[in-house]
Formats: C-alpha cells, sequence, structure tokens
C-alpha cells in the first residue's frame, strides 16, 4: 500500500529557445543539449516559430515536448517569444543563440548561450540581452577571448559517429571533400585556388567534392567562388547538402579551410569523428578544436599553404595517417563526444550561482 503522505516527484522542467526555425549548427547543439538535459533527469521543452518548423518537427521526432509560437520570420519569431516568456516567467530558460537571448531580456531565470562571436549592433544586442542572465555561455575559449565580460564556456559536441577507416588511393584520382557553406568565410574559393595549383605528380589527379550551398551567403560570394571553380571544369563535384556521412565516406581528405575566425568548428570534430583524414586552416577556434597537435594545418587564406598541407596529407604513409586518424578520434571521445558533452552539461548546471530566497527554486535544483 502506497503511504498517503508520499507524492510523486515531478522532475524539474527546462524550456530551450531556439535561434531559428530551420536547422543549422546552432540548433544541431540545441537538440544535442535538449538530449544532454533529458539524461540528467530532465523535462525538457523546446520552443521554435511555426514556420520555418523544421527544428520542432525534430524535436518532436526525437520525444522532447515541443511548443510551436505563431511566428514566421524573425521579428515574428522575437515578439512571440518574448509574450510566451511573459506567461512563463518562471519556467527556466535556456536561450539558444542572439534572438532569443535578445527577444526575453530581464524576464525570468535564463541562459544566454551565444555560438557566433557578437560584433556592430549584434554586440550591442548581446550586452542587453545578458542583463539579468544566471550566465552567457560560450562555445570556445577562443569564443571566451573575444566576448566581453564573464562567461561560461560550454564546447559544442557531436552525435554519436561511427569511426571508418580511410585508405589513401596510391594512384589515378584523390577526392577532397569540403561540408559546409558555400561563402568566401568558409573558404572554399581559397580551397579551388588550392586545387588549382596542386601537383601531386605521377599522373594523380585531384577532384573536389563539394556539399553544401550558399546558404547565408551573397551573390558576390558566388561570383568570386565560381571565378575561382572555373579552371578545375569538370574536376568540381556538386552534391548539395548530404549528411556528413555521406560526404565522408565519398572522400579521401576532408578540409575545413575557413577564412573568418571561427568561433568552434563543429565540422571538424564530426572529422574527428568518422576518422577521415582532415585540414584545417588556422581560424579561430579550429585549432583548439583539432588541437595544436594536428598535423594538417594551413595558414587561413594561403591557397599555396593550403596546396602544401594537401600535398602532405596525401602523400603521407598509411601509418601516419592511422595515427592521426586514430589520435583525433581519442580526442573526440574525450571532449566532443555525447558522453563528453553530457558530462560538461551537468558541470555547467552544478556551477550556476544559487538565487537564495527566490520563489522559484527550480534552477537550484539542476
Amino acid at each position: 500500500m502506497t503511504n498517503s503522505r508520499e507524492r510523486t516527484v515531478t522532475p524539474p522542467r527546462i524550456a530551450i529557445a531556439t535561434n531559428n526555425g530551420d536547422i543549422g549548427g546552432g540548433e544541431v547543439m540545441l537538440l544535442n543539449i535538449a538530449g544532454a538535459l533529458r539524461e540528467l533527469g530532465m523535462r525538457v521543452l523546446v520552443v521554435g516559430p511555426r514556420e520555418p518548423g523544421d527544428l520542432v518537427a525534430e524535436a518532436a521526432a526525437r520525444g522532447f515536448d515541443v511548443e510551436i509560437l505563431p511566428a514566421s520570420g524573425r521579428l515574428q519569431w522575437m515578439l512571440a517569444l518574448r509574450a510566451w516568456r511573459r506567461r512563463n516567467r518562471r519556467v527556466p530558460l535556456w536561450c539558444n543563440g542572439l534572438v532569443p537571448s535578445a527577444a526575453t531580456s530581464l524576464l525570468g531565470p535564463r541562459l544566454v548561450h551565444l555560438h557566433i562571436i557578437p560584433t556592430g549592433t549584434h554586440a550591442i544586442l548581446a550586452a542587453l540581452a545578458r542583463i539579468g542572465a544566471r550566465r552567457t555561455i560560450v562555445i570556445s575559449r577562443f569564443m571566451a577571448s573575444r566576448v566581453r565580460g564573464r562567461t561560461m564556456v560550454l564546447e559544442n559536441w557531436t552525435e554519436e559517429i561511427p569511426f571508418v577507416p580511410h585508405e589513401m588511393p596510391t594512384s589515378g584520382e584523390v577526392r577532397i571533400g569540403f561540408l559546409g557553406r558555400l561563402t568566401r568565410d568558409k573558404g572554399v574559393d581559397v580551397l579551388a585556388e588550392a586545387i588549382t595549383a596542386l601537383d601531386l605528380g605521377q599522373g594523380r589527379s585531384a577532384r573536389l567534392v563539394l556539399a553544401g550551398e550558399n546558404r547565408f551567403g551573397t551573390t558576390e560570394d558566388d561570383r568570386i567562388i565560381a571565378q575561382a571553380l572555373a579552371p578545375l571544369g569538370d574536376a568540381v563535384e556538386h552534391l548539395g547538402w548530404v549528411s556528413r556521412e555521406d560526404l565522408f565516406s565519398s572522400v579521401d581528405v576532408a578540409v575545413f579551410p575557413s577564412t573568418w575566425d571561427e568561433p568552434f568548428g563543429l565540422v571538424a570534430a564530426e572529422a574527428m569523428a568518422a576518422g577521415v583524414p582532415f585540414v584545417i586552416s588556422d581560424a579561430g577556434g579550429l585549432v583548439e578544436v583539432a588541437g595544436l597537435e594536428h598535423p594538417w594545418i594551413a595558414r587561413r587564406g594561403d591557397a599555396e599553404d593550403l596546396a602544401r598541407v594537401l600535398k602532405t596529407v596525401i602523400g603521407s604513409s598509411s601509418e601516419a595517417r592511422d595515427r592521426a586518424s586514430k589520435h583525433a578520434r581519442g580526442r573526440w571521445e574525450c571532449l566532443f563526444s555525447p558522453r563528453a558533452g553530457a558530462e560538461r552539461v551537468r558541470r555547467a548546471l552544478l556551477a550556476l550561482p544559487r538565487e537564495a530566497g527566490h520563489e522559484d527554486r527550480r534552477m537550484e535544483t539542476l
């Protein structure tokens, strides 16, 4: 018989508000964070706009509670979220990006989670959004060095990714892959110039495999990248948006040659997990992710140096590539695997400041 004085303990609840309704890198992390919170025994509510509805649809498919607000477009989403927040001030809110952080400024217990270094007017918005927040979370030590004020570093992590050893062809064509936005800040034009200049010798050739589109880029990006790709002729393969598994399994080496200060570099962590040899530039947080000991790092924006590094990885021994891939996989398991991410979330929540006397003490249970 159940004691009448006993009562069911309800798991603590937390809401996560998305930055965008479609799924980009920040939204991938939102889903990862939601999964980590659920593993910690919390009830997670994902809040997003009706249009685009990709993020809330994916969250629902993964079994999370969702609340879809009647909004289409950035401004409507911010207004709808602020109205929702006024009705739900006591629910702890994880603001996954600058948009929800700014929209809910000064309203209830919040975490401000920034994925991009704010500059210009965004820096002003970020300063306003951070007022009253329990913590401002950033995704790398590099980003923490560029964001004013006190921050908490919570590095990104990936989903579970199988490790598949890669064999470099010793003759014929070498497939060099890129995954991401086809924009200049991602270094696509620099990569095209590097492959044009790449001389592998012994009758070997290189094919550039591009996975992605010009999302958030400009027509000037399209023009300059097309101009850089033209000398390669038929040695370019456009896949559009495909999964990382499809790209990694179809190439011999991956390249992430960003020219802007990457705040993290999630795709590099994915390559580390997958076992594909990869080259990065020294831009922003990419080296922080791959590690200073990573053997294949090129100078940002330098096509000649990128060609040199590509030739090095392609010409290296299978033993050297195996050592690098296994080391990268071990680093991923320690730092960027789901297990590592869940542990970081747990530690981050334990580090949150307590608010004695606050009538809603849910954040203290996290």
